[in-house]
């Protein structure tokens, strides 16, 4: 992947609907390359789909975290569902080492917070957790409102 491909997704990450006239307006190069880069791309796999983001997904909860969770003995997949069902859940990541499970988490405010992670710990299976809020993101890939 050179840097035209870079800048290409940069700008597909950015704005996925973006009509090939345009992007290759930005990039400096003919549709053609445009197009011939991008179906590559999705050929070799580094790009495997566009999508739609939510208003939802992208404007983030004032109050953030990431949440460590010990998993007690195979009740990792079930810990998992409970987890999808939480709306304030963003991602959930499973990890090795002392923790099972990396949650990211989001809340209106501190009390809400609060509140989930209180609901968090009494999933059957959850033995332990640590949480650390998130206080800036300076990088991400998300999209952003």
């Amino acid at each position: 992947m050179d840097d035209l491909d870079q800048r290409l997704i940069t700008l597909l990450r950015h704005n996925g609907r973006r009509s090939v006239s345009d992007l290759a307006l930005e990039l400096g190069v003919s549709r053609a390359t445009v197009r011939s880069r991008m179906e590559r791309l999705e050929r070799s796999g580094d790009i495997v789909g566009y999508t739609v983001i939510l208003r939802a997904d992208a404007v983030s909860l004032p109050v953030r975290g990431i949440t460590l969770i010990e998993v007690e003995g195979r009740a990792a997949d079930r810990v998992v569902d409970a987890l999808g069902g939480f709306p304030e859940v963003s991602a959930i990541h499973t990890t090795n080492g002392k923790w099972d499970l990396v949650v990211e988490l989001g809340a209106a405010s501190l009390t809400d917070f609060d509140a989930v992670l209180r609901r968090v710990r009494l999933i059957p299976g959850v033995i332990a957790s640590e949480t650390n809020l998130l206080l800036a993101t300076p990088r991400s890939t998300r999209a952003r409102l």
